[in-house]
């Protein structure tokens, strides 16, 4: 194929995509933040991590769920879904324009974020060799962020390749601003400024 032809393909393959930089960060945000409070809410319940992060082996490695950064944790979740939509960005022709490219962006998620980080994050492998963790604190915490890893690379993949669905921005949308709504009470409760019902 001509270099000329080549670039031409390239060009309209571009123009047919329906993401922008701004589009892809935007989704990605919203769609994290809201998975990450529902899939974390419930195994906050599930696993009871109240009592988890109260134990004296964790005492020192993890905040209380009553601490106001912990409240506060929803609304920093927006910063880390624009810096993924960055990557997935980057990664958009490997992602976004294959039939499995959610697939392919979850193994990312779940190999470089999760089982194999550069630090010993908690349920990766450096977390397991060089915490003092135990071993069932670290296997605990999995089925969360795998499951969560899953819907952000599901649900980003199907957003972003259909935009003419604009009941999906709709919904995640307004759960969006119910969480951070959310998460605002919880500060304002951690804090001692709304006072929780006896």
């Amino acid at each position: 194929m001509s270099p000329s032809l080549n670039s031409k393909l390239m060009e309209t393959s571009r123009q047919k995509q329906p993401y922008t930089l701004a589009s892809v960060c935007i989704k990605t945000a919203l769609i994290h933040t809201v998975s990450y409070f529902l899939i974390g809410l419930i195994s906050f319940t599930v696993f009871d991590y109240s009592a988890r992060y109260a134990d004296p082996l964790l005492g020192n490695f993890m905040r209380q769920t009553t601490h106001p950064m912990v409240a506060a944790g929803p609304l920093f979740q927006i910063l880390r879904g624009l810096l993924f939509g960055l990557v997935f960005f980057t990664l958009r022709d490997v992602v976004f324009a294959r039939k499995r490219g959610w697939l392919t962006l979850w193994l990312v998620l779940l190999v470089v974020g999760i089982i194999s980080p550069f630090g010993p994050s908690p349920s990766s492998i450096e977390g397991m060799v060089y915490t003092t963790v135990p071993l069932n604190f670290h296997v605990i915490g999995l089925p969360e962020v795998i499951v969560q890893s899953l819907v952000l690379a599901v649900g980003t993949f199907f957003w972003v390749n259909h935009p003419e669905k604009k009941w999906i921005g709709w919904v995640i949308g307004i759960v969006f601003a119910m969480v951070i709504l959310m998460a605002v009470m919880g500060i304002l409760s951690a804090v001692g400024i709304l006072v929780q019902p006896k």
